[in-house]
């Protein structure tokens, strides 16, 4: 057999392995079906139909075809993932392992942070109308959402819970209360104004406090009150409280 014979005897041999390897491949690819896809991860805002949807294409390609980068990219393209593991597990099973943001407060119109201060963006806000809801200046998430969180803290331990927080393009805070009271605090140490209030809603008593509307802080040396309308003020009560024990002396 000549040189040259030999050379396209060879070429003949690799081109018949290329064909036979890649029919093998496809029977591999019908013969290995993905069957099982186990899926871990204590979460409760991913919608499975979303999640079905984004898998079904690489799970169509069979155990040794799928892409696990394009699956690990499409469940991670979804509202409220962090972090997403894919495996191929022998013989014929996909592990997926996922990890959710954990929201802790709404940010604006239709957005939530997580307890780092990310912007997270859900597909539907209203199942979070629950959580407490905070505006302010665009990038000044983290810092705002830390200083919420001093505001919530100082707001429990007087055994009020906060439900929205606002800092306007002037730095001006205004806080409103599970009860619908509201606190105008301003822009200069709102949070000694606050504290000033705090100190001394104790000699107003519970059923003045309930019927209070708003609390403007912003002045020097006090604040204003606005009742809820219809209230009648017992100020002979809140007196008594506020008067000097002079036995104390």
């Amino acid at each position: 057999m000549s040189r040259f014979s030999v050379i396209i005897f060879g070429l003949l041999l690799l081109v018949a392995a290329w064909f036979g390897w890649a029919r093998l491949n496809n029977q591999d690819a019908i013969s290995k079906p993905i069957r099982y896809v186990k899926i871990e991860g204590a979460f409760q805002y991913i919608e499975k139909d979303k999640l079905k949807q984004v898998l079904t294409p690489e799970m169509k390609r069979g155990f040794y075809h799928a892409d696990l980068n394009v699956i690990q990219q499409a469940i991670k393209s979804l509202p409220l993932v962090a972090e997403v593991d894919v495996k191929r597990v022998w013989p014929d099973a996909i592990y997926i392992k996922i990890t959710e943001h954990k929201p802790v407060v709404r940010w604006g119109k239709n957005a939530l942070l997580n307890n780092e201060g990310d912007l997270l963006i859900p597909s539907n806000i209203e199942e979070f109308k629950n959580l407490p809801l905070v505006t302010g200046p665009e990038g000044q998430e983290k810092k705002l959402l830390e200083i919420m969180k001093g505001v919530y803290i100082v707001l429990r331990d007087k055994s009020m819970q906060l439900a929205e927080f606002h800092v306007n393009e002037r730095r001006a805070w205004r806080i409103k209360l599970a009860n619908g009271m509201e606190m105008q605090l301003g822009r200069k140490a709102p949070l000694e104004s606050m504290q000033r209030f705090l100190t001394t809603m104790d000699e107003l008593g519970d059923a003045q406090l309930a019927a209070i509307e708003t609390v403007d802080t912003r002045y020097p040396n006090g604040y204003a009150i606005t009742w809820k309308p219809g209230t009648m003020i017992d100020w002979k009560t809140i007196t008594a409280r506020t008067k000097p024990d002079l036995n104390a002396y």
